[in-house]
């Protein structure tokens, strides 16, 4: 778990909602690193919410921005990036980010998730018209995804200050094994 020594850039992944943005931010400022939340970098490359790049343009073209986006950055150094919940979806992605970075996945049950998603589905157009149990489908089928990374993180009842704090413990801990 050698990070500050290799330098390489951090990569949190997650369910959307699970709090990437947020610990990924405060890891950030904490490690002296700029931050970058990949959506919002698209977001703004194309001058629209991610909802209306899904409406007006298609998934196709979001995924394929998010594909040269992440591949592109997981070669640079020193960077904090939270990922889209379906980035890691892309085999390609998972390459890069596997290859090149620290990965970390910020796990949520989906107990907790739920009580979250009134919050997050009016930004989350895969949330959009879905059910409950479709939602879970969702959830489930991405753990799958997730489980490929270098550290996982349970989130259920912790603060994003807890998070962030155990994170950089952990690295500075493994920083002393060598």
């Amino acid at each position: 778990m050698d990070i500050n020594g290799l330098e390489k850039s951090i990569v949190f992944i997650g369910f959307m909602g699970a709090g990437k943005t947020t610990v990924g931010n405060l890891v950030a400022k904490k490690l002296g690193r700029k931050f970058m939340d990949t959506d919002e970098v698209i977001e703004k490359e194309l001058g629209m919410p991610t909802s209306q790049i899904f409406k007006e343009l298609g998934e196709a073209v979001f995924r394929e921005k998010e594909k040269s986006l992440i591949t592109s950055l997981a070669l640079e150094k020193n960077l904090v990036l939270s990922l889209g919940g379906g980035a890691f979806l892309q085999e390609e992605i998972r390459t890069a980010c596997l290859s090149s970075t620290f990965v970390i996945f910020l796990e949520v049950s989906f107990e907790s998730w739920l009580e979250r998603v009134n919050l997050i589905i009016d930004s989350r157009p895969v949330l959009q018209g879905k059910s409950i149990e479709e939602m879970k489908e969702l959830f489930e089928k991405r753990q799958v995804i997730y489980a490929n990374h270098h550290l996982k993180i349970q989130t259920d009842g912790k603060t994003p200050e807890e998070i962030a704090h155990y994170i950089i413990d952990k690295m500075r801990w493994s920083e002393t094994e060598r």
